[in-house]
């Protein structure tokens, strides 16, 4: 059980898996005002940086689900070198279809929506695991602006110019979920810089340290074409957030 190796090699110097400085991930924090003992379930939790540091300067207390067990050794580590691993728990599983033995302040699934099938699906999944008058969370693409091709949007990983929103529209989908947005923070560029860039480099000294890997011709691959591929389509036309949403009643 693994997520794509490119991932798992480009991303290995990462901490956060998604375009969040760690200004950014402390201001979600702050935003959502948690309260020490709060419990948060996150699932896709990467390397866990979002679940150590909030235990470190909230106190909250959480479990993370995540498919790749390099990034699952990683959040264990960090756990234990931010002094918090008896209150982070993080567990190399399939987060898709987990339900939280016991119910949670805060659910997330933050940037790994394809878990439930996509933003509905997260949603109502979370839902399952959130107690009454939580907060989930979903990190989503959205368009700054509508990509004038297929060929643009596929640029951007996406399959189509249908597979995002544009971002009023995104968060005038969650009501017709169901659920009112409460709190929000959004990627800027330079945070999306720090994301994408970071992994030039770990691929690049990656291929130095293994030129006869039966892999290295796709990381060259993609070494090759990320930058200028990043430069013209998803830094011009792809945003990035996460939002913070209540269940109505």
């Amino acid at each position: 059980m693994d997520i794509p190796r490119i991932f798992t090699i480009s991303e290995s110097a990462h901490r956060i898996h998604n375009p969040f400085t760690p200004e950014k991930l402390a201001a979600l924090g702050a935003a959502l005002r948690l309260e020490p003992g709060t419990r948060v379930l996150d699932l896709g939790s990467g390397s866990g940086e979002m679940l150590c540091t909030w235990a470190r300067d909230y106190g909250i207390s959480g479990t993370g689900i995540d498919m790749s067990p390099l990034f699952t050794g990683q959040a264990k580590l960090r756990a234990a070198e931010l002094g918090v691993a008896d209150r982070v728990t993080f567990i190399h599983a399939d987060a898709a279809g987990h339900v939280a033995g016991e119910k949670v302040g805060v659910a997330a699934c933050v940037g790994a929506t394809w878990i439930g099938g996509g933003v509905a699906g997260a949603i109502a999944l979370l839902a399952k695991s959130l107690c009454p008058g939580g907060i989930i969370l979903i990190g989503e693409p959205y368009w700054l602006r509508l990509p004038p091709t297929e060929e643009a949007a596929q640029g951007c990983g996406a399959g189509s110019i249908s597979d995002f929103l544009v971002l009023p529209e995104l968060l005038a989908s969650f009501g017709g979920l169901g659920c009112d947005v409460v709190e929000m923070v959004l990627a800027d560029q330079d945070s999306w810089d720090r994301y994408e860039a970071a992994k030039w480099l770990t691929m690049r000294r990656w291929l130095e340290t293994n030129p006869d890997d039966d892999f290295a011709k796709d990381v060259r691959a993609e070494l090759t074409s990320a930058p200028v591929r990043y430069a013209t389509y998803a830094r011009e036309y792809l945003g990035w957030g996460v939002f913070a949403l209540m269940p109505r009643r």
